[in-house]
């Protein structure tokens, strides 16, 4: 397998608005959805992932407007914690509800990440098999629209807090016991940049079941378990080695930068944020 050169090339470079602290109210420099897509189509970028609170009722418009500008909306975060202490009333609606808005965004891909363990529960396999019904519940209604799921796996550091699924083996094991082919993984950097078994799983069981790559870097000196993201280049993380591992299953999809950064990129002028992910995606990616 070759890997794709992006050396010269960053046309599969997407911006997950994260990264502009988009996905958190009272962060980042505010833009307006159309100043980040105008921006994104200038640099010649792949795409965008919106995070839901940007969308409103605006969805088909949002959409629309991506894709006159050349791009596409690669995915949607996310869908409401589907286990664990802090699910939301009502979570099936709103679940469906990001569904729905992901439909009419246009996009394929709607991210899960799935909140932390069940009640009355202890370990994480009870609250993997409440996940995997709930799940393939939420499948069946997305099949109608031509969406799949995408559970992500995250650091381990998030166990039984906002997530069930520590390594990509758990999110593959998980969307196996849903039994719906339209529920795969999304991988993302941050989350899985220490586990030395990725490359193994991946060849082993994730083929064509890749839905989303996440890129971003760990720092070494890491100073806030969610809040402090690297860009690219500027952590411990193996970019290469990762993306070998992701495109041995035939991922050819985007890659979204995603950074959560609440003391260092989110200060930055949104368009400087913009060219450094640029440069350092034909650097180090």
């Amino acid at each position: 397998m070759v890997l794709r050169d992006f050396t010269t090339d960053h046309s599969a470079c997407a911006l997950n608005t994260a990264t502009l602290g988009h996905n958190l109210e009272g962060y980042g420099a505010g833009w307006s959805v159309e100043r980040v897509i105008d921006a994104c189509a200038a640099r010649g970028l792949a795409g965008i992932v919106f995070w839901r609170r940007e969308i409103g009722n605006r969805a088909e418009e949002i959409g629309e407007r991506v894709r006159a500008a050349g791009m596409e909306v690669v995915g949607l975060c996310r869908t409401p914690f589907l286990v664990g202490s802090d699910v939301p009333d009502r979570f099936e609606d709103d679940a469906r509800a990001a569904v729905d808005m992901a439909a009419a965004l246009g996009t394929t891909v709607l991210t899960i990440v799935t909140g932390g363990t069940e009640p009355g529960t202890t370990g994480v396999m009870d609250s993997q098999k409440i996940l995997a019904a709930r799940t393939a519940k939420l499948a069946e209604y997305a099949s109608q629209f031509g969406v799949s799921l995408a559970l992500e796996p995250l650091n381990p550091m998030f166990g039984g807090n906002r997530t069930v699924l520590m390594t990509a083996a758990d999110a593959l094991r998980v969307a196996d016991m849903t039994g719906q082919p339209n529920v795969g993984v999304a991988i993302d950097v941050y989350h899985v940049w220490w586990d030395t078994t990725l490359a193994d799983t991946l060849a082993h069981r994730g083929q064509g079941r890749v839905l989303g790559y996440h890129v971003c870097d760990w720092l070494e000196h890491t100073s806030d378990m969610l809040l402090d993201r690297g860009m690219m280049g500027d952590g411990v993380a193996d970019l290469p080695a990762i993306r070998a591992a992701v495109e041995a299953t035939g991922y050819r999809g985007a890659c979204e930068v995603e950074i959560f950064s609440s003391n260092n990129w989110w200060q930055r002028d949104p368009d400087d944020v913009l060219d450094q992910m640029v440069a350092r995606f034909r650097k180090v990616c």
